[in-house]
């Protein structure tokens, strides 16, 4: 890498740690595309790299939130291993469905929670700490995992809403817990990718100089914002990452027809 390679690495590190403190993601949605475009990684190390990445981004954002108390260790503690299932079933399953169908369906669904989001919409049943069935918490992390290994999308955009508008967590404890969850979701990947070769190490070491701070301060800004300019925020990134997602899969499908 030369000088503006690694400076432009540590910028987008900073960014991509932000967006993981802030609104309880891996950050992938940046890290992704920077390390093919302006990293100089191949299209597979693009994919790849940005897994390692995720653990010290989600690890030390989640620290932040832990330390004031907005991570649910029970939810993390059930969720984990489903999770984990799902993300490899998901995986696996990709070389027998079309992705872009998939995952049009999945940016109409992020993009309507966003939405519900932004509502403030709750369950009927509010939320109790120790309360809510353990099973749930299974369910919405195998169905986080299996999107994210399926899709290729970051799993705290299923977690978040999940844990909001389905059960009723507050936003920024269920921010907090998505990173718990997170950090566990990308190890799998992570441990594949690197047995492949496909990680470019010197790329993440570059990342990493930047996302470790950007983790904390995105996390001290979303701990410390109130609940409804939060809920606005997030509902808002839930509804541009739809958009997003859902205009490319428009286009692929449309150049696979053509």
């Amino acid at each position: 890498m030369n000088p503006l390679q690694i400076t432009l690495g540590v910028v987008v590190g900073l960014m991509a740690g932000t967006l993981s403190g802030l609104f309880g993601v891996g950050g992938g949605v940046i890290t992704q595309p920077a390390v093919y475009a302006l990293l100089g990684g191949t299209p597979i190390q693009a994919v790849a790299t940005p897994l390692p990445v995720i653990f010290p981004t989600s690890v030390m954002a989640a620290y932040a939130y832990a330390r004031a108390g907005e991570v649910s260790y029970r939810a993390a503690r059930w969720g984990a291993g489903p999770g984990i299932v799902g993300a490899t079933i998901g995986a696996y399953l990709t070389k027998f469905v079309n992705p872009h169908v998939l995952l049009l369906v999945a940016s109409t669904l992020i993009g309507l929670s966003g939405t519900q989001i932004i509502r403030g919409r709750t369950p009927s049943t509010p939320w109790e700490k120790g309360k809510t069935p353990v099973w749930k918490y299974g369910v919405i992390a195998f169905g986080a995992g299996f999107a994210s290994g399926l899709l290729g999308v970051g799993g705290g955009i299923i977690i978040v809403p999940a844990l909001t508008l389905l059960i009723g967590m507050p936003l920024k404890r269920a921010l907090g817990t998505s990173l718990v969850l997170i950090a566990a979701l990308v190890v799998p990947g992570t441990l594949v990718h690197a047995a492949l070769g496909h990680i470019d190490w010197t790329i993440f070491l570059v990342l990493v100089v930047g996302v470790i701070p950007g983790a904390w301060l995105g996390s001290r800004i979303a701990l410390g914002a109130r609940e409804r300019t939060l809920r606005l925020a997030v509902g808002a990134f839930l509804v541009a990452i739809a958009v997003v997602y859902g205009i490319e899969q428009i286009v692929s499908l449309v150049g696979d027809g053509g």
